[in-house]
């Protein structure tokens, strides 16, 4: 086989630079395809509450930037807290129908709302929108609700966690979760992409390490070693910024499942999670 020569080698060269530097424009200027999936696997409804027996309204949000969103709140008898849900970044609220069970059974109210361009929800994700999606969702449970905030869980699963960190370090809250949660969309994508300059191309920040010194109520982190998505090296790394006081949940099942496959662990640690908190407020 013949050598090739100095010029085609060259030619080589600039054909893998070429192609490189499409690679980076390509995922610099797609970010926001390759972050928010709401149409992973549908942005249809496929299921409501009801079909688990649990009472529920629908609910229309209107957000500072004129957006309606969609979402459910589903009310309790005897609330020992109202929950503020905030789901992944695929799917939508009818995906979530086994953590609305969960939570109706450890006695809490729940809203769940889905983010801009997810579900039923109008306009187009963004960083910024999404933040807006959670204000409205604030206001909503502390003015149309008249719920105290005092007595409002912030939750958050994967995305969601940056969500929830980014509310509860604006407003006073009874308490917050962050479950299989990332400290921020830099340090995963360079986790992930380590042959990308993938902090230098992130435009997107949802830096929840940052939110968490500006956190003063009692944090839950929950993770699993087995999270094939999120490492588990995040979980720790939040738990260890965040103010005490905080507890940290140790699950044993993968990203999406982790809650369903340790289900006695995750209960009990929630139970646990919501008599401390209200301890807290009493």
């Amino acid at each position: 086989m013949p050598t090739p020569s100095f010029k085609e080698v060259q030619t080589l060269i600039l054909i893998g630079l070429s192609v490189y530097l499409i690679l980076l424009f390509y995922l610099y200027f797609n970010q926001t395809n390759l972050i928010h999936l709401p149409d992973l696997p549908t942005r249809r409804l496929v299921a409501t509450p009801d079909r688990l027996g649990l009472e529920f309204e629908p609910v229309t949000l209107v957000t500072e930037d004129r957006v309606k969103l969609t979402g459910w709140f589903l009310p309790h008898k005897e609330p020992r807290a109202a929950l503020l849900f905030f789901h992944g970044n695929a799917g939508n609220i009818s995906h979530r129908l086994e953590s609305l069970e969960l939570f109706h059974r450890l006695g809490l109210a729940v809203l769940v709302i889905d983010y801009r361009g997810y579900g039923g929800s109008e306009g187009t994700p963004s960083e910024a929108g999404i933040y807006r999606d959670a204000e409205a969702a604030w206001r909503y449970l502390t003015v149309t609700q008249g719920i105290p905030g005092e007595e409002i869980l912030l939750f958050g699963r994967s995305l969601g966690g940056a969500v929830a960190a980014y509310l509860a370090s604006r407003y006073p809250s009874m308490g917050l979760v962050l479950e299989s949660t990332f400290t921020s969309v830099p340090d995963i994508a360079a986790e992930h992409y380590p042959w990308l300059p993938a902090r230098w191309l992130a435009k997107y920040r949802y830096n929840t390490r940052e939110r968490l010194a500006d956190v003063h109520t009692p944090v839950m982190v929950v993770h699993s070693r087995k999270d094939e998505i999120i490492p588990y090296s995040h979980g720790r790394e939040l738990f260890s910024l965040a103010n005490e006081p905080k507890r940290f949940l140790e699950l044993n099942g993968d990203h999406n499942y982790g809650f369903l496959a340790d289900a006695g662990v995750y209960r009990r640690g929630w139970d646990e999670f919501i008599r401390f908190c209200r301890n807290q407020t009493q």
